[in-house]
């Protein structure tokens, strides 16, 4: 990553900080990676010591935090890497990436989360934080040292794709989260309930001839801890809520002043079963895609404000684990690359303003981790993006940074791209001015 020795000024721009409602013309200057002042005018008179960027008026808004992605490494770097997932995220507008704990080993220790914070900050281009795992070993039985983690650089703790299904230790964790005043993350779906099943159960998978998965593996394990959280007042998020009877608990949940917040899928946001079609393995997913009045219900309840955070839920996969028949292969679909331009379908559907979908990609998760950012204002990280949310593409995977290639979107037309990408000041992403493109080439293996 090539620091940026002379202050920048970017000009011509549309600036959209997601509290407001829409984006309004002006310009922006930004010194020691962080924020320095935001003018109206969209032209304003500069210093020589200004390097001057002309945003052609586009979008200016603060990079995304992605609160759910999956990083092979350590112990599965063939599938991707801290490098590798970190150019598809600066790609994509992804400016903090939350890396989940099912690695090998798994991230339960403090030695562990100091490794993959300084990994990162060897060779990542954007930021790269850790959540701890909740139990050790992800096995769901024995609580992590959450203090310990949390002074080592734990965001927060999670069992990653396994859910806690032991409710005395989920009641402990939320306990302990109270005094520490940490997070807890759930997937929230029972693995008994789930049992042999591969995607949303009914009709279609009746005529598929495939095992479904009921929603109330989903919803059942939503309301249990839904009432440990009402026993504990531990703060929560459930990671990903998927159907109408989880958006109802939600509610309720957050009527009566629980702690609780929680995350959608851009997957589930997107795309319904029937996109399973002849058995493609690429939407074979956790959760499962729901049915379409499902999936209408949970972009209202982004709209509405009641589901607060979309994730790109990034998992990649090799080839051998995906091409396999449908019940064989393995869950998950790569996204940071294409994480804003498939949010994007939302805003140009008329589903959501920009400005509410800004704040579901960056502003509010920054609030629920305790992250600097998710704001345009000086003395903010200097963390910003650069969109035209209307110039159209086709996703191709071969142009994709990812190492896998397991994109549900492979071929698809979408509309919004990213032109230019700063972490702390430092561009990282520059297709404004691709002889300056500071992403490095992937270091040699061995």
């Amino acid at each position: 990553m090539k620091a940026n020795e002379r202050p920048l000024l970017l000009v011509n721009a549309q600036i959209l900080d997601p509290v407001n409602e829409k984006p309004v013309p002006g310009s922006l200057t930004i010194r020691d990676g962080l924020i320095k002042g935001i003018s109206e005018s969209p032209r304003p008179k500069a210093s020589a010591d200004y390097e001057v960027i002309d945003c052609g008026g586009r979008i200016v808004a603060p990079g995304l935090i992605d609160m759910r992605a999956f990083i092979g490494e350590p112990g599965a770097a063939s599938r991707e890497t801290l490098l590798t997932a970190s150019k598809a995220a600066a790609a994509g507008g992804i400016t903090t990436v939350i890396s989940m704990p099912e690695t090998n080993p798994v991230v339960d220790t403090p030695a562990t989360v100091d490794y993959i914070l300084r990994r990162a900050h060897d060779t990542a281009i954007v930021n790269i934080r850790p959540m701890a795992a909740l139990t050790k070993g992800t096995l769901g039985q024995e609580m992590t040292e959450f203090g310990l983690l949390r002074e080592a650089g734990a965001v927060a703790f999670t069992d990653g794709s396994r859910s806690v299904t032991n409710a005395q230790v989920m009641r402990r964790a939320l306990t302990y989260a109270a005094d520490l005043g940490a997070l807890v993350c759930q997937h929230v779906e029972d693995p008994h309930l789930v049992a042999n099943g591969v995607m949303n159960e009914g009709l279609l998978a009746s005529r598929l001839g495939l095992v479904g998965i009921p929603r109330e593996a989903e919803t059942i394990m939503l309301e249990r801890d839904i009432r440990l959280v009402r026993l504990t007042r531990g703060r929560y998020h459930a990671a990903m809520i998927s159907c109408t009877d989880s958006i109802d608990i939600a509610r309720k949940a957050k009527e009566n002043g629980l702690p609780f917040t929680c995350g959608v899928s851009i997957n589930n946001l997107t795309f319904n079963e029937n996109d399973i079609g002849d058995y493609r393995t690429f939407f074979k997913l956790t959760p499962p895609l729901r049915d379409e009045d499902d999936r209408q219900a949970v972009i209202a309840a982004l709209s509405e404000g009641l589901i607060d955070v979309i994730v790109s839920d990034h998992n990649p996969q090799n080839v051998e684990t995906k091409r396999l028949p449908f019940a064989d292969a393995a869950n998950g679909a790569i996204g940071l690359q294409t994480l804003l331009s498939a949010s994007l379908r939302l805003v140009h559907s008329g589903h959501i303003s920009l400005a509410k979908l800004m704040r579901a990609l960056s502003t509010r998760p920054a609030e629920i981790l305790g992250l600097p950012g998710g704001r345009l204002r000086p003395g903010a990280p200097a963390d910003i993006i650069v969109f035209d949310p209307d110039e159209p593409y086709v996703v191709d995977k071969d142009k994709l940074f990812s190492r896998s290639k397991n994109t549900p979107f492979e071929d698809a037309r979408l509309q919004g791209r990213v032109v230019l990408t700063m972490v702390a000041g430092k561009i990282v992403f520059d297709t404004l001015h691709p002889e300056q493109n500071y992403v490095p080439d992937e270091e040699v293996e061995g």
